[in-house]
């Protein structure tokens, strides 16, 4: 299981914009509060497990929490997880919440973050959310009126 987490805020906003030719594009971002959303998830060769949403950063704290409370309990006495080196991932107590299940820890290294498989579905997510919310959109899901 690759364990990672990503973070949003409120001023993401989309990196290009176009213009006529010979004009100056000229938008306007959004400039109020900066508020962060971080997802945390796991990643099974079955699909996403564990999700956790948490208002603001990840940092030791938190991230113990979510591998005692909402981690933890999917995981199998098999189990090997993989997780970055983030200095939240190696606060003490998540090595012996994870093998006092079975479960088994393991590091990327250093300079690999990309040999986690989830930052593949993270790439995905990120460009929705700069996407402006359009009509068609906002209606995604929804049955067309004729």
């Amino acid at each position: 299981m690759f364990i990672d987490e990503t973070a949003s805020n409120t001023v993401m906003a989309r990196r290009y914009k176009r213009a006529p030719r010979g004009e100056r594009c000229r938008t306007s971002v959004s400039q109020g509060r900066w508020e962060t959303t971080t997802v945390t998830v796991g990643l099974r060769t079955s699909g996403i497990t564990a999700p956790w949403l948490l208002d603001g950063a990840m940092n030791g704290q938190t991230f113990r929490s979510y591998v005692a409370d909402v981690l933890a309990p999917t995981f199998q006495p098999a189990d090997t997880v993989v997780m970055d080196n983030l200095p939240a991932h190696k606060v003490s107590g998540i090595r012996e919440r994870i093998e006092a299940v079975g479960a088994r820890l393991l590091y990327l290294f250093a300079e690999s973050p990309d040999f986690n498989p989830i930052e593949i579905v993270f790439s995905k997510h990120k460009p929705l959310l700069r996407r402006p919310l359009s009509a068609s959109s906002r209606d995604y899901g929804q049955p067309s009126a004729s």
